[in-house]
């Protein structure tokens, strides 16, 4: 499975434009995704099956991350990496506390009810919101964020993977993408990108 998670899909490099002169250094850095047509509006459903909407938000800057509670390798290392690096920033930066939310969005909502995605998404921190819905709803979500993501059979009806595009992106405080966070690294390398671009 891990073939999968090497890079996101075609699709989300088609759709993100990166500034070539935002890589130097040198000069002011754009946002890397400044532009991009990804994310948007959506009504999913938090760990205590009441309705979650995109706009709740509203004035934060949202970590969004599609995964789901049973992968077996690399949405749990995402998921701490993005959690320890949330708390690392908060810890180097306490002025800018509480601006940060990350988002775990559920790929398999068939497993994933309200009570197993909240209960995946407070192993990696307090802040953590877990997210599922129908599967028409998680469909449409994902395709806002050109997420690729496709279910593997296994030997039982339960005893499936999914295989799905790895990538974790930082959208602004009204809903704006900014960049993707290197979770893939460590949580150091999170919380750094993070100060780069929370204000």
């Amino acid at each position: 499975m891990t073939h999968v998670f090497r890079s996101l899909l075609a699709a989300l490099a088609a759709t993100c434009t990166f500034a070539l002169g935002a890589c130097g250094g040198a000069v002011a850095e754009s946002p890397p995704l400044e532009g991009a047509t990804i994310g948007g509006d959506f009504t999913l459903t938090g760990k205590d099956g009441k309705p979650v909407r995109w706009a709740d938000f509203d004035g934060k800057y949202r970590i969004v991350y599609f995964g789901y509670t049973f992968c077996p390798d690399v949405c749990p290392i995402d998921m701490q990496n993005i959690g320890l690096g949330v708390r690392q920033f908060n810890k180097e930066h306490p002025d800018l506390a509480g601006k940060v939310v990350p988002l775990f969005i559920t790929i398999d909502p068939q497993r994933d009810t309200p009570q197993v995605v909240g209960a995946f998404a407070a192993n990696f921190g307090p802040s953590v919101v877990g997210l599922t819905g129908t599967q028409a709803q998680i469909d449409a979500v994902a395709k806002k964020w050109a997420v690729f993501h496709s279910r593997r059979d296994g030997s039982s009806p339960d005893a499936y993977l999914m295989d799905h595009s790895r990538g974790v992106f930082l959208m602004g405080p009204k809903g704006e993408p900014i960049a993707l966070l290197p979770a893939e690294k460590d949580a150091k390398s999170v919380a750094t990108e993070l100060a780069k671009w929370v204000h």
